[in-house]
């Protein structure tokens, strides 16, 4: 079943045209990576469907039902969450005080468990929940990012960039997490410059270039594309 559907979308920057009709669809229980180079519309990509920027025209559904004039904390509200590129972690809060921030569209009451279940997954932070966000590393803050969108208990997350600047076993393991998320229910549309790893744990894959998609396939597939590989695996 489809739960997010991209259809025709064009944005632009003023006169800058970054989003060139692309569409694309990421079915219930799916990981989909959208992998590309540097300023090929990835991340305009997700601040768009999450409501942070306004499409040209073209349509966004999130199952079944259109969020072209639905403002991003709506969208929130409705069972999407954005954890976004540079973490964007409140940095002179606790850890507990970011992942309380996560949790403004759910009931209070549900606060609590919530904190828990973000605990349970990530044992790090329950050790430095007292600790200030701006002192931890910075695998530490990209699993704050990652606990705080999960508070707002989503069916779909959208994650963007979240290996950039970790050492390579921490990449692995923040890998190892967004599978895990995946295996307990949780949807992913995932924007990644690390390539070879998000096309190693994605169902599906679109190849971003200049705004335009121009490959798309399941994971695999993409792996073994010659001009995939020639152009972000280095082979």
């Amino acid at each position: 079943m489809s739960m997010l559907k991209v259809s025709d979308i064009n944005v632009y920057y003023g006169n800058i045209h970054a989003i060139k009709g692309i569409s694309f669809e990421v079915n219930e229980g799916e990981i989909v990576t959208l992998i590309g180079a540097n300023g090929a519309g990835k991340s305009t990509t997700l601040n768009t469907v999450a409501g942070l920027l306004k499409p040209a025209t073209g349509n966004i559904e999130f199952e079944g039902q259109s969020l072209l004039n639905v403002p991003a904390h709506k969208i929130v509200s409705r069972g999407m969450a954005l954890c976004p590129e540079g973490r964007r972690i409140f940095l002179q809060l606790t850890v507990q005080e970011n992942l309380e921030m996560g949790a403004y569209t759910r009931p209070s009451a549900e606060t609590a468990d919530l904190i828990a279940d973000v605990y349970d997954r990530f044992p790090r932070l329950k050790e430095r929940y007292r600790q200030v966000a701006g002192t931890l590393s910075g695998g530490e803050q990209q699993m704050l990012a990652m606990g705080r969108a999960l508070m707002s208990r989503p069916r779909l997350m959208m994650l963007d960039e979240p290996s950039m600047g970790l050492a390579p076993i921490l990449v692995e393991k923040i890998f190892e997490i967004i599978g895990e998320l995946n295996k307990s229910g949780t949807t992913i549309l995932l924007v990644e410059q690390n390539a070879q790893m998000a096309l190693s744990i994605a169902h599906r894959s679109y190849v971003l270039e200049t705004g335009r998609i121009t490959v798309s396939g399941t994971g695999e597939e993409l792996l073994h594309n010659d001009a995939v590989r020639k152009a972000y695996l280095g082979g």
